[in-house]
């Protein structure tokens, strides 16, 4: 079992990695939120049907929508709408490159909202070596603009990219400080989490020429099965399906992963080019992140609870 948890661990990392070229894609034709919206609708559909295969959504649980809803927002809605509009902004491999600071600012939220978390040397170190990964991308010192042919990045993208990751790192805190205490199941959780971010969505979309995605097979294909289909619903069941093997902590290393796939993806497979600073702004980045990782210390009392909590 253990053997096809690292396949899916890979898998997993090569999923979430080639969704910032399928996002920059349908950028072309739709609107961010659009974008976002598809999405989710077309992950949500394999995540029902895959919850109602195993008897995972049941009426009782109703009593706790509005954690759902928060967790809806914070992971799903706002994360999504955000890494869309960034990725239209900026090239495909420095949204995927930037994507690699999300274990950053879910450290940071931590350390501000759980008591359980303390800092160390080694991981402040690794939080303001990827901080100045993220800064380094971003340029603040230049003129900001709109995404250059030379590989320069749009401030305004950056930005957007920083509040998705920011977003997800609220949404951990949360998840530990209230959704585990509910012991549901990860499949229940992700269905709820999604159905919710679906109908948000539906809500508060414009649809004037969504369809517009649909007149570029290549785009569509990448929107539905690439976004939709593996990069939202198999890759929630693939994450928990990780974690549930090899452990929440083996779980959090597929973070590595994305940045390296999305940078090679943009510039093997679509040719954008991608400048050395950025490249070493996102050694930086994962660099800080292990650090990070690895440098953390819990509290004793409550360590054994925390080991648990898988998002």
């Amino acid at each position: 079992m253990k053997t096809i948890a690292y396949f899916a661990f890979v898998l997993l990392g090569v999923i979430w990695g080639s969704n910032f070229i399928f996002m920059k894609w349908a950028a072309d034709y739709i609107t961010p939120q659009q974008v976002a919206f598809l999405r989710v609708v077309f992950g949500f559909v394999p995540l029902m049907i895959f919850a109602l295969i195993r008897g995972e959504i049941r009426i009782r649980d109703i009593r706790h929508i509005h954690h759902f809803v928060v967790m809806a927002l914070l992971a799903t809605a706002i994360y999504y709408f955000a890494f869309a509009k960034g990725t239209a902004l900026l090239l495909s491999s420095v949204a995927g490159m930037l994507s690699g600071a999300i274990p950053l600012f879910t450290f940071v939220t931590a350390l501000l909202f759980l008591r359980e978390e303390r800092p160390t040397p080694k991981s402040l170190v690794g939080v303001a070596l990827g901080f100045g990964g993220v800064v380094l991308i971003a340029r603040p010192w230049q003129l900001d603009g709109a995404q250059m042919a030379d590989g320069g990045v749009s401030l305004v993208g950056t930005a957007y990219m920083v509040a998705g990751a920011l977003s997800v790192g609220c949404s951990f805190v949360y998840a530990r400080k209230f959704i585990t205490p509910l012991k549901l199941s990860a499949l229940s959780l992700s269905t709820y989490q999604i159905g919710i971010a679906t109908a948000i969505f539906a809500v508060a979309t414009d649809y004037t020429n969504i369809d517009a995605v649909f007149s570029d097979p290549k785009t569509a294909w990448g929107l539905v099965a690439g976004l939709g289909i593996l990069g939202t619903g198999l890759a929630y069941i693939l994450y928990y399906f990780i974690v549930a093997n090899l452990g929440a902590m083996a779980a959090s290393g597929v973070t590595y992963l994305p940045p390296l796939v999305a940078m090679a993806v943009g510039i093997m497979l679509v040719g954008e080019p991608v400048a050395l600073l950025d490249v070493a702004a996102m050694v930086a980045i994962l660099i800080g992140v292990f650090l990070q990782q690895t440098g953390k210390r819990i509290v004793p009392a409550i360590k054994e609870s925390s080991k648990n909590h898988a998002a």
